[in-house]
This record gives structure tokens, sequence and C-alpha cells, in this order.
């Protein structure tokens, strides 16, 4: 499967302005772009359909000259390039989109919620790793599988630039492996759609498992984010 040359193009539109960049910076074909940002929380360097791009301060940017964006796409690169100046944490994800996703068909009556505190009451049953890293509570719009009160799934979706919908999905443990983190994405995603937006995913290098559900879901894998946090 493969996203549609006009997708891309937006995409690529709303990483730009992300970014910090003017809307046509990463229609470019070739060449890495850098903007210097001396009070910048992050260090992050992202790679989208051929593209690059780096944002961080002054001293990231003259030091990533010497690296290629291949190298500077895994983490300890960034790591190494941070090193003496506190550099720590996040990591290398990868980003993902789609065009459309399938539509799920769940067995049997399903009960959703789009209460935030039910999104809340799900994150209480998940290991705060996997709370950091979705953010469910916190997204734009929340939609969470109920078990009669109890809220066993849920996913949601951020949106960005007024273009991309930020989708992610949480399951608590005793629930997993079970499909219902997939169903949840399925249903944000629809929403997201629905509203306009081009559904995006991220998912950690480690995260084996994210990475198969988007897949699962049509999404197809275009690029990386690789991030540092820096002191203030």
């Amino acid at each position: 499967m493969q996203l549609d040359s006009g997708t891309a193009d937006i995409i690529l539109l709303a990483w730009a302005r992300l970014l910090g960049f003017g809307d046509a910076a990463l229609a470019a074909p070739e060449g890495r772009l850098s903007r210097i940002d001396d009070d910048a929380a992050v260090l992050t360097f992202v790679r989208l359909f051929g593209r690059s791009a780096l944002v961080g301060p002054a001293w990231a940017v003259e030091g990533a000259a010497a690296y290629s964006d291949a190298e500077l796409a895994e983490y300890h690169t960034l790591l190494q390039l941070s090193r003496d100046y506190g550099g720590h944490g996040l990591g290398k994800a990868y980003l993902s989109f789609a065009d459309d996703l399938p539509l799920a068909q769940p067995a049997g009556e399903n009960t959703v919620s789009t209460l935030a505190e039910d999104a809340a009451r799900l994150e209480a049953l998940c290991p705060p790793d996997d709370i950091n890293e979705v953010g469910l509570s916190n997204m734009d719009k929340t939609f969470v599988l109920l078990h009669g009160a109890e809220p066993v799934a849920g996913a949601g979706y951020e949106e960005w630039e007024a273009i991309l919908g930020h989708l992610a999905a949480l399951t608590a443990p005793a629930y997993r492996r079970r499909g219902m983190g997939s169903l949840m994405a399925a249903v944000a995603g629809h929403e997201a759609l629905g509203a306009g937006l081009i559904p995006q995913w991220r998912a950690h290098e480690n995260n084996a498992a994210s990475r198969a559900t988007a897949r699962s879901l049509g999404f197809v894998e275009a690029g990386t984010q690789t991030s540092v946090y820096l002191p203030a």
C-alpha cells in the first residue's frame, strides 16, 4: 500500500509548519533543512518522504554537519551530539499515515464513551510508560470501549496544524492481544478522517506491537522523528 502523492505533499506542509519552517520548505526533493532555535526544549530531527529537517540550538546545527541523515535519525547520534549539553530522554519513532482506513466490524454490541473521565480511568489501569507514550486523556477527542462500567481500551486523536489527526491507542493490560486497541484506533481514525484530517500514527522504534497495529489498520510508514530533551 502506498500513499497518494497529494497526501504526501499535504503531510510535508503540516510538518514544515510544525517544525517552524515556511509552508513550501519541505517540498524541495533534496538537502537537509536546519533551523536554529537556541531556546528549544527538544532537539528534533525528522525524515519524511526523503526529506529531512533538524531543529535545535546553534551548537546542534553546527555539530550535525558532521553526520549523515541516516546517522542523525538514530537516537544514539542525537544523544552523542547533545552529550555535553544535557541531552536525555525521548528517542526514535516511526511516523505512519493513511489515506483511508478499513471499516472495523466488531462482533456484538459495544459501548463507546467519549467522556474524558473514562479515558483517565483507563490510564489508571495502565503502566506509566504506556500512559506517557500515548497521552490519551490529553487528546482532543477520545473513544473508550467499556466492558460493563469498566474501561478496557481506548484511542483518540489530536489535531495538528488543522491537517493531521495524530492518533494513539491504549489497552488495559488484562485485555491486551484481543484486538480491542486496534478496534478503537480504527474508530478514532475514521473520526479523524470525518473531520477532514489525515490520520498519523507515531510508534517508538522499540514498540513492535504499536507498529504492527498501525500496519494492520492500513497505515504506511513514511519516515522517522528522533528527539532528545534539552535542559532549560
